[in-house]
């Protein structure tokens, strides 16, 4: 096979080839897209704005909506104008920016993940010792580092897989999707990349199981309450969270914990919108019905309340408990 290690563009999976059924894809992500930036929008402003939700938890929480919108801005929208100019193309240099932009955003969602399951922790298990642990630069210094590891998971895997030679730019996604790519090298360097990709899954499963066992722990020291209102109260601020983690378990796990051996574009794309897109749109939702105070934020925030005036100065010196 020729070595296309030089090419100019990679050629993505199109919906449908037919042209009624691209139209109706390009509303359909249209419309997906929308309500992934209306929700996500509306939780990061209502944080910012309402001073009862400055708190580590909801400055964490405006992190995570801060990655899920950046992660879907990332791919929704080529693929959007791909269907609607009955394209498939993207550049070499847009699909290396696709692949390090939406890693970074990926990597930091399950590190602030972790940071949100730590804070819970310390609020249920230590609640005497909150406000010394997670002070305000405390909580700077996780959502920092979070960030910080996203951008070298990012650069690694990467750095990893544009140093492929390439024998194909067909891609069988309809974005530049890591394991796709690897699929088209003709050349032993691919097995780094494989390594990387293990190791991040080995990080990404640590934070994982590390989650798990917190809210072990949490839930020990909820059902030693006395108090059910207590007890009602500890959940409802866990339960949001603990819905997220378990969406992006399932749906990570439905992507990649498949038999081996080739599976069609239909089966890849259902696949890549479980594990990219489906949580991304539903976690605002999860939050704003479950979580009394965003509810409350969100009715003021649409003209059902008035915020109090906070500027961006205020935001940051905002309470903490």
């Amino acid at each position: 096979m020729p070595n296309l290690t030089s090419t100019s563009e990679f050629l993505l999976l199109e919906f449908s080839a037919i042209r009624e059924l691209q139209i109706l894809h390009f509303f359909v992500l249209l419309t997906v897209y929308a309500t992934v930036v209306t929700g996500n929008l509306l939780i990061i402003i209502a944080i910012v704005l309402d001073h009862h939700l400055h708190t580590p938890m909801y400055f964490f929480l405006m992190n995570m909506a801060v990655m899920d919108l950046g992660s879907v801005s990332v791919m929704v929208p080529n693929a959007i104008v791909n269907s609607l100019l009955n394209t498939r193309s993207i550049s070499y240099s847009g699909c290396v920016a696709q692949v390090f932009v939406y890693f970074i955003f990926s990597g930091s969602n399950v590190a602030i993940l972790t940071v949100m399951a730590h804070d819970r922790y310390v609020a249920i298990c230590s609640p005497l010792q909150y406000e010394t642990i997670m002070h305000k630069g405390a909580c700077i210094r996780m959502a920092a580092s979070a960030w910080i590891g996203g951008i070298l998971n990012a650069a690694l895997n990467t750095g990893g897989t544009f140093a492929i030679t390439f024998c194909s730019n067909i891609i069988n996604q309809f974005f530049c999707e890591l394991p796709q790519i690897v699929k088209l090298s003709c050349s032993d360097l691919y097995l780094i990349e494989i390594g990387i990709i293990l190791f991040s899954i080995c990080v990404a499963g640590g934070c994982f199981v590390y989650i798990i066992v917190t809210y072990m722990q949490i839930f020990a020291t909820v059902l030693r309450m006395p108090s059910v209102h207590g007890r009602k109260k500890a959940l409802s601020t866990c339960l949001p969270h603990l819905t997220v983690v378990s969406l992006l378990v399932f749906t990570a796990t439905f992507a990649y914990v498949r038999p081996p051996g080739n599976t069609s574009s239909e089966m890849n794309v259902i696949c890549a919108v479980m594990y990219a897109i489906l949580p991304p749109l539903l976690n605002p939702f999860i939050y704003s019905m479950r979580n009394k105070d965003i509810k409350i934020a969100l009715l003021r925030l649409t003209g059902f309340g008035q915020f109090p005036q906070i500027s961006s100065s205020q935001f940051f010196r905002g309470k903490w408990r």
